[in-house]
């Protein structure tokens, strides 16, 4: 994922697509919480003009992370999608989004790849197959782990009391 000026502005104008498989385990030395790296798939297209250049990109794969109750191994998945643009010259751009300046006259994707990977990992991961015996336990004596949408739809015991009480009201206004 590293190309020269010269050999990107032979694409200037052209269609310059790109498909590439990459293995980035260096990820494991920067975020010690990731335990294994899949090689990642890099598809998307480069545009490339006098000034700039700028990727398309969409990177697919997996990370194994720890879960955070029981610390088994989660496979979490990556897919994003981003652009990055790299200035040819040191001339002002202005974007919303961020740009990168070309040191050399070399473009290398490799570390900016690296970097979206790490902002992708998040702060809690949880095991979903509750049927595994490394699983956290979902229920115990006087406890169960509830999801937030089964509470929404229950009333509270304590405040029972008080539907009841608007009920009557509107049924004496009628």
């Amino acid at each position: 994922m590293k190309w020269t000026l010269n050999q990107l502005q032979k694409y200037r104008d052209k269609e310059f697509s790109i498909d590439d498989t990459i293995r980035v385990d260096e990820l494991k030395l920067d975020d010690p919480t990731i335990r294994e790296v899949s090689p990642m798939q890099i598809t998307g297209r480069g545009d490339i003009d006098s000034s700039k250049v700028t990727f398309h990109l969409k990177i697919e794969g997996y990370l194994i992370l720890p879960c955070s109750r029981t610390l088994v191994d989660v496979k979490f998945p990556i897919n994003v999608e981003t652009t990055e643009t790299f200035l040819l010259q040191n001339s002002v751009y202005q974007t919303e989004e961020e740009v990168h300046q070309v040191k050399g006259d070399m473009i290398d994707l490799k570390p900016i790849i690296r970097e979206i990977l790490l902002l992708e990992v998040p702060m809690q991961v949880f095991c979903d197959d509750v049927q595994s015996e490394d699983a956290a336990p979902q229920s115990g004596k006087d406890w169960e782990v509830i999801q937030e949408e089964e509470q929404s739809n229950k009333i509270d015991p304590r405040l029972a009391g008080l539907a009841k009480f608007f009920d009557k009201n509107n049924s004496s206004e009628s």
